[in-house]
């Protein structure tokens, strides 16, 4: 904040021989929208259309996980007519807003003064810009305020430096730091710095299972609405990979703590956190096989590097198809249903006393939940045979995971012991996953050959590759395995 009367510093030499280039003055119009329980604004997000400064108009600013002085979001542009939210800008924050409408919330107008810094061969290195900021319309009481920004523009050491420098000259000054806040929450006031909808507030030291269940629930909620974005956008495979693994956590969760939750309960949440995953899992093994698929067809023999592309263009548009089934999911009223039950089933969680168990401790209780799905690993496991099929060694795989699952949702109240037994159990889980993926390649190149003219030969050096790999991964799993149930690892769950 800029108290009145203040003079910005000179920014020249902010690092060493840099710049500071004053340009034209602007004035910013723009209109911010949110829901009428500033679902956004609580999230930090920020919807808004703003004329005065070119491109498109406008945009929609997503939070980064960023501590100290800094606010840093990720900012996407959309063109669209005024006073008419752009389908793709309202599909991105669907997550957020969920079942409510988006209006406009403020108004605001900015008269701003740029400065840009930049070095001797004139790249740009940061913009300050010094912000009067009137208030008007929608929400907002009438008002004004002045704050001053630095954009960071260099990727590089100097960025540090650049801000250090500019702080100090700022407060010396006279201007007050204090936590970022975009403009519109300032604006909006102290109904918008309230919490989001759902919070998984870190556990404390001393927690108890009511809470662990709580945080187990809420963290996996927050991790599906998180990555809703980034899903959305398409930019980046692992935020379709930690969606899916948010929904089948927080199944495998409710699975594990259903003697205190009550199955009626829960029932419901977890038929449709099933069909979410599966939905979003098409995609997701679309994607694995991609990666997978593409590194073994590198190594083929030039002459077959045609077909093998070939193939590729079939999985590519497959992957499209399923790409496009699940944004038209992601976008319908039985996601955003899901979504809003379970943002309000986490803070309102109950936890019922189980009978014949509420003699113990919290810690003995946490052993007890997570011993169950352990005994079906390990019998699922004692009843291979000596040359298991596929579909066995999936189905320990599943096991596997919820036993992890369970593992590390009880670890703060257990301890260390349940997190390495977990992070044990986690590579079973891989090494049976790696094996379920290759089953899945030689399924798909099966197919895809008899679809894809000339392509029979490449699809069948494909098959050999994985089934190459395959077989070194039934000679990895069972070591692995011994290794995971050693009584050593395990002895806390004997309760």
């Amino acid at each position: 904040m800029v108290p009145a009367g203040v003079e910005l510093p000179d920014m020249t030499g902010l690092v060493p021989s840099a710049t500071a280039i004053e340009l034209p003055e602007l004035r910013l119009d723009a209109t911010y929208y949110d829901t009428d329980d500033l679902r956004l604004a609580r999230s930090g997000i920020t919807l808004r259309r703003r004329d005065g400064e070119p491109g498109p108009a406008w945009t929609v600013k997503l939070p980064f996980d960023v501590g100290g002085p800094v606010l840093a979001r990720r900012e996407i542009r959309f063109d669209g007519p005024v006073g008419e939210v752009p389908d793709a800008a309202a599909d991105l924050v669907l997550a957020s807003a969920r079942t409510r409408d988006l209006e406009p919330v403020a108004h605001l107008t900015t008269i701003r003064r740029p400065i840009e810094i930049r070095d001797l061969d004139g790249r740009l290195l940061a913009e300050v810009v010094d912000d009067m900021v009137s208030v008007s319309g929608g929400r907002c009481p009438a008002g004004r305020f002045r704050e001053v920004e630095i954009e960071l523009r260099d990727p590089g050491d100097r960025s540090r430096q650049i801000l250090d420098a500019a702080v100090l000259r700022f407060v010396a000054a006279g201007c007050i730091t204090g936590s970022p806040m975009p403009k519109v929450i300032r604006a909006l006031g102290k109904p918008a710095t309230r919490p989001p909808d759902l919070v998984a507030t870190p556990l404390a030291p001393d927690a108890t299972l009511v809470g662990v269940v709580r945080h187990a629930v809420a963290s996996s909620v927050a991790q599906i609405i998180r990555h809703d974005p980034g899903v959305r956008l398409g930019g980046d495979p692992e935020d379709v990979h930690h969606l899916r693994v948010g929904a089948r956590r927080l199944r495998s969760d409710l699975r594990s703590f259903a003697p205190l939750l009550g199955r009626d309960q829960i029932a419901q949440l977890r038929a449709e956190l099933g069909w979410l995953g599966t939905v979003v899992g098409a995609v997701r093994d679309h994607d694995v096989l991609a990666a997978q698929l593409a590194a073994h067809i590198a190594s083929l023999p030039e002459v077959d590097a045609p077909a093998g592309a070939q193939l590729m263009r079939r999985l590519e548009d497959e992957a499209e198809d399923a790409r496009a089934a699940m944004l038209g999911a992601l976008r319908g009223n039985r996601y955003l249903g899901l979504l809003e039950a379970l943002v309000h089933f986490a803070p309102e969680l109950q936890v019922a006393e189980v009978p014949g168990l509420s003699f113990r401790s919290d810690a003995q209780l946490a052993s007890n939940i997570a011993r169950k799905p352990w005994r079906r690993l390990a019998e699922a496991v004692d009843a291979l045979g000596p040359d298991p099929s596929d579909a066995e060694l999936h189905q320990v795989r599943i096991l596997a995971k919820r036993c992890r699952y369970a593992a590390e949702a009880v670890a703060p109240i257990v301890g260390p012991a349940a997190s390495r037994f977990a992070a044990a159990v986690a590579e079973v889980q891989t090494v049976l996953g790696d094996h379920q993926d290759t089953v899945v390649a030689e399924s798909w190149l099966r197919h895809a050959a008899a679809a894809v003219r000339s392509s029979g030969l490449a699809a069948g050096q494909l098959v050999a590759l994985e089934r190459s790999q395959r077989s070194e991964l039934r000679a990895q799993w069972l070591d692995i395995w011994r290794a995971a149930s050693s009584k050593k690892l395990r002895h806390w769950l004997r309760g």
